[in-house]
């Protein structure tokens, strides 16, 4: 009997954490989307001026920040670049899409 409560308890008590994850796996998604609306802007404004869709300059700062947040987070610095840079990519491909568009719209 002892066994079957504690095996339920450990079931609410799993429960529990992964409500939490689940809460912050949405926060997490609203974030991004919240930051690719801005990086868009970015994106437009850039191609309007003729900017690189790059700044690897900003990149590298960016880099050296995040890692440090990290570390004062206890979360790993590799982690925190690595997923960084899987965002920078993405921003990249998408102000590159919105480069290209701006000259097409130019051209037209």
């Amino acid at each position: 009997m002892n066994e079957e409560k504690d095996m339920a308890d450990a079931r609410a008590i799993l429960a529990g954490y992964r409500a939490s994850i689940d809460n912050i796996d949405a926060a997490l998604i609203h974030m991004l989307a919240e930051r690719f609306r801005c990086t868009k802007a970015v994106g437009v404004l850039k191609a309007e001026h003729g900017l690189p869709p790059a700044d690897p300059a900003r990149e590298q700062q960016q880099i050296a920040r995040l890692r440090q947040l990290a570390k004062d987070a206890n979360l790993d610095p590799d982690f925190a670049e690595k997923f960084l840079n899987f965002v920078v990519r993405e921003v990249i491909r998408h102000h590159e899409q919105i480069a290209a568009s701006n000259g097409a719209a130019k051209a037209g």
